[in-house]
């Protein structure tokens, strides 16, 4: 679900501050823990202020305004409720989430990546999100984690039987950095393996010869990839097992097609169950037992008495 509302985000967040203009504003959000909240209220007056020219058609701020307000207004209204009716509750029950928080989440959410930088280059990519816009989504959800899970408590004992009963979630696990060149027939992979002993550029290839959209812009860069990931063909693991760095390995059949895949690098990531993880654990374990978070805040808006009063957003 958490995939869900940032893709959500993604899509609806980049067009807020055109689209909070013509929301009327009863009361400021506060800055979640550090997060300046999007948008500011813009005069009704400025309607006809042009933004685009183009030939002898002149598009006005109210135009575009009014085709984003029917387009998107729906969504980006029902967020800004949810938002404000979980604001609310969470006054009322006096919970916050600090900037400190935030950022462990962030950190969390971080794993996997290469780095840092790499994440916020991700995000950006995948779901158009700035890092103030990720940080602004995590503050919400860990405000609606905290409000499902307030009252609802979670022993040492199961926490340490969880530990128990999935040790591969806390086992030592390898990580590759890989590359790929996806092409339609092996004969392919044998002029691509060709030119790579010639010198050719694997990057360069890849972004003229694989028909992998999502890799092939750049330069085939899968990014790091845990062993046994299951989003990842096991062919293309089981290839990256024998490399070592630097090296290059195909034909991979992946059903249908073929790939050549470079090891860039690889690394032992090293698990250890520690306060932080145990927290964690004891969070999933709470959101287990707590009612589902979308149903949370259907019921939050119902108390808040949220009504959508434009009938065209509804």
């Amino acid at each position: 679900m958490w995939g869900a509302i940032l893709f959500l985000a993604g899509c609806v967040l980049v067009l807020a501050v055109l689209l909070i203009w013509s929301v009327p504003k009863t009361s400021p959000l506060p800055e979640p823990g550090g997060v300046s909240p999007p948008g500011s209220a813009k005069p009704d007056d400025q309607s006809d202020e042009p933004v685009a020219v183009i030939g002898d058609r002149t598009i006005t701020y109210g135009e575009l305004h009014q085709r984003l307000l029917e387009k998107y207004g729906s969504e980006l209204l029902n967020q800004m409720l949810d938002r404000e009716a979980i604001r609310l509750e969470a006054l009322a029950l006096a919970i916050d989430v600090s900037r400190e928080d935030i950022e462990k989440e962030l950190k969390r959410m971080q794993q996997g990546y290469e780095s840092e930088e790499q994440f916020y280059k991700s995000m950006r990519e995948q779901l158009g999100l700035s890092k103030e816009e990720l940080s602004e989504d995590v503050y919400y959800k860990l405000l609606l984690e905290r409000i499902a899970t307030h009252s609802i408590e979670v022993t040492d004992a199961e926490v340490q039987q969880y530990i128990n009963d999935h040790p591969e979630e806390f086992s030592n696990f390898t990580q590759y950095h890989l590359f790929k060149i996806e092409v339609k027939t092996e004969r392919e992979v044998q002029d691509i393996m060709d030119a790579l002993r010639n010198g050719a550029d694997f990057e360069q290839l890849a972004r003229e010869r694989s028909i992998d959209s999502n890799t092939a812009e750049k330069g085939g860069d899968m990014g790091w990839v845990e062993d046994y990931d299951p989003f990842v063909s096991p062919f293309i693991l089981e290839t990256a097992r024998l490399l070592e760095k630097g090296e290059i390995g195909g034909p991979v059949p992946l059903g249908g097609s073929f790939a050549v895949i470079r090891l860039a690098d690889k690394k032992e990531v090293r698990k250890t169950i520690d306060d932080e993880t145990m927290r964690n654990v004891r969070r999933e374990l709470a959101l287990q037992k707590a009612p589902p978070l979308q149903e949370l805040v259907k019921t939050l808006r119902a108390k808040r008495n949220a009504t959508i009063l434009a009938s065209e957003l509804r």
